[in-house]
């Protein structure tokens, strides 16, 4: 087996004592792009890569072209202007004929470098310009055919740096020439191979040490390219291992067995709904009782778009811990959701006899001091509440199952808190409404349990989604106005809540005045709600439209969650284009929540970016939010996804979640089978991808981890 010594000591070199680094670059490098060593050096993979194969001649060149490289000499370099107006320009000519080349910046070096003897080779993007092609800023070297025009290959990598380190010359050249001065010392036993060689042959990978040097520096496309399959699978590979692994661990973890479901879930399922359960909550139901019955911790994810029945479904999931003679407890990101989730489950609750409670931040204190004793006695059976169930005051007599909705907004300590509160940690059901792409899924919850419901409750009729300029919003009053006649209630939801100078908004305050004298009383009532006002007002002014007090409510992203009016038939989002499409998917769940028709209209001005255009489009196309979730994860990359910060850093070097699909796929399934055949990794060929588990930096890194 390959030893580790010599690489780690190499790899683990301060990035400082590297040719032409120093400590003034080395600081810079540590603060700006986290590289505290070569190894940290070596992981900088590039953006993209540069074609330096294909040279022109000047007689080819037109607009059409991104990027071009020429080979040729300079005349009449000249320096024109003072000040601000200082450029220098120069004739580039080959045998075939010329083109104007114009520097802005770096003109006082310029004219000092730059000679009309030398021949140079130059790479830069032609313009139009007062009616003739020139190059602005181009790129030129000292023409050497011995050596050929590139810095040490025929593919240059670019790579993506920042303002601070290219005030240091750490632009994408100046990294590509210390990576350049790291490669030559790079030798093979530096490199410690980490995929078993049955892997590597399988797939046709190439070895870890070539993979390094072709990502960096390849000779040819195709080398750069298996150099990148080999780094994208190695990464979605480890990321999975380590996440099968944990789930593992999970299932020998002893669990709180809960072997009857007796009076309370039966006289819930059969006499206390007002409706028949969907196939799908049915389905999921059965999942869930095999995990409670398995004897081990459940750990497990139920995904289900707006409207779907999660809340039920977390409800009788309860109703089996409660039957078992344990409690439950349901945790909720804000008041307004976990009131919410209150009102529409205490009414079940009594019907069937079981004593349920609310705690959250409001709580008054008599009343606190009495549930927390109640809740240690074990006469409270199910507590619904906020971050205030974690509190260590909070004790339960016999925890048996944890509920927590939209468990991303959650941090992974914070979710800890509440398994430590049993002797056997308790079952784990953690929710979301924000449905996530497969891929997503599977790289951030690999290590869980997953579960989906894709059916929607009989009677709910799809909502209808429009889109409609600024241009449009008198015919848009006149709608609402044929809606409130009907009886029916309208949101109005804006990006900000006071005047922004930056963006170009619609702000609430300014839509407030506006909405109120095209509705004016006493013949209509407008609420608003926003995350600066006090909990009392908000409440308020929430209760009046929840009664019926108020046709229109105006506000922010706050009933994003946790309000559920069912006369609320329109959900009309101001400057739509600024939102992200999960949250625009969030907000238009607020409606279609009865039974009549429901509407979605998306107000936009006419400047719209090409993603805004695809997002707004998407929504008029579907209400599937899943098909929607796979679009937002292609427009904005899994880091801006919602929630990901709080479940576990996805915090990929090479590999992309929005395209890699099938790798991930593939990495998965491998990762599977290697594990069924090896769990402990004992076996010989296994020896080095243990080593490097066990030992890797971050190895530690809690991707979607719950207990």
């Amino acid at each position: 087996m390959q030893t580790a010594s010599g690489n780690k000591s190499f790899l683990s070199t301060p990035i400082e004592y590297l040719k032409g680094v120093g400590p003034e670059r080395a600081d810079v490098l540590k603060k700006e792009a986290g590289i505290f060593t070569f190894g940290d050096l070596l992981k900088l993979y590039p953006y993209r890569y540069i074609d330096r194969t294909q040279f022109y001649s000047t007689q080819h060149i037109d607009n059409t072209q991104t990027y071009i490289q020429l080979k040729g000499k300079l005349r009449d370099i000249r320096e024109i202007g003072e000040g601000r107006g200082r450029r220098l320009t120069a004739v580039f000519y080959d045998d075939d004929g010329a083109i104007e080349l114009v520097w802005f910046q770096g003109v006082k070096w310029l004219v000092k470098a730059l000679n009309t003897k030398e021949t140079y080779v130059l790479y830069g993007k032609p313009s139009w310009f007062n009616g003739k092609l020139n190059i602005t800023h181009p790129e030129l070297e000292p023409c050497n055919d011995n050596r050929g025009p590139t810095d040490g290959g025929t593919f240059r990598a670019l790579y993506n740096t920042s303002e601070k380190m290219k005030t240091k010359g750490l632009d994408s050249k100046g990294i590509s020439k210390l990576m350049q001065n790291l490669l030559l010392q790079l030798k093979p036993e530096h490199i410690f191979e980490n995929l078993p060689p049955l892997v590597l042959a399988k797939y046709k990978l190439l070895p870890r040490y070539e993979a390094i040097r072709n990502i960096h520096l390849p000779a040819t496309l195709a080398l750069q390219e298996t150099a990148v399959k080999r780094l994208k699978f190695e990464e979605l590979f480890l990321i999975q291992l380590n996440l099968l692994q944990r789930k593992i661990i999970h299932k020998r973890e002893r669990g709180i067995l809960l072997e009857k479901v007796d009076q309370y879930f039966k006289n819930c399922y059969e006499n206390a709904l007002p409706f028949e359960l969907t196939g799908a909550q049915k389905r999921v139901l059965k999942e869930i009782r095999r995990d409670t019955l398995s004897g081990t911790q459940m750990n497990r994810l139920l995904q289900g778009d707006v409207g779907s029945g999660k809340t039920i479904v977390a409800l009788l999931t309860m109703l089996m811990a409660v039957d078992n003679q344990y409690q439950a407890a349901l945790m909720a990101p804000t008041e307004i959701l976990a009131q919410q989730h209150y009102i529409g489950l205490k009414e079940l609750c009594d019907k069937i006899g079981v004593r349920i409670a609310l705690l959250t931040g409001s709580s008054k204190s008599k009343e606190r001091k009495q549930l927390l004793q109640d809740l240690k006695d074990g006469n409270i059976q199910l507590l619904l509440g906020t971050h205030a169930l974690l509190e260590d005051v909070v004790q339960f007599q016999n925890l048996g199952i944890v509920v927590i909705d939209e468990q991303h907004r959650f941090g992974v300590a914070q979710r800890a808190k509440l398994w430590k509160k049993n002797t056997i940690a308790p079952h784990i059901l953690v929710m979301t409404a924000t449905p996530i792409p497969r891929t997503l899924a599977m790289t951030l919850y690999g290590d869980l349990d997953v579960s989906v419901l894709d059916e929607l409750p009989p009677g709910r009729k799809p909502i209808k989604t429009v889109h409609r300029y600024e241009t449009h919003r008198l015919g848009v009053f006149e709608f609402m106005r044929e809606e409130i006649a009907k009886g029916r209630q309208i949101y109005i939801v804006y990006p900000l809540i006071e005047e922004s100078e930056k963006l170009d908004l619609i702000d609430l305050h300014n839509g407030f005045e506006s909405i109120s004298r095209a509705f004016p009383l006493p013949e209509y009532n407008v609420s608003i709600v926003h995350g600066k006002m006090k909990p009392e007002n908000k409440d308020f002014e929430m209760a009046r439209f929840v009664k019926g007090e108020t046709q229109i409510m105006v506000a922010t992203t706050v009933i994003e969650v946790g309000v559920n009016v069912p006369n609320a038939s329109v959900m009309i989002i101001e400057n739509a284009e600024r939102f992200g499409l999960s949250q625009l998917h969030q907000l238009r769940g607020r409606v279609g929540r009865g039974a009549e028709q429901s509407y979605c209209i998306l107000m936009t001005t006419h400047k719209l970016t090409a993603d805004g255009r695809k997002r707004i489009k998407t929504m008029c196309d579907t209400n599937d939010g899943f098909k929607i979730a796979e679009v937002d994860l292609e427009l904005r990359g899994p880091g801006d996804m919602e929630g990901t910060q709080q479940s576990g850093n996805i915090d990929l070097r090479i590999a992309n979640l929005a395209t890699d699909g099938p790798v991930i796929e593939e990495a998965r399934k491998t990762a599977i089978d290697l594990l069924e055949a090896d769990p402990t990794l004992a076996q010989p060929d296994h020896a080095g991808l243990k080593y490097y588990l066990q030992h890797q930096k971050g190895s530690g890194s809690a991707w979607g981890k719950i207990s």
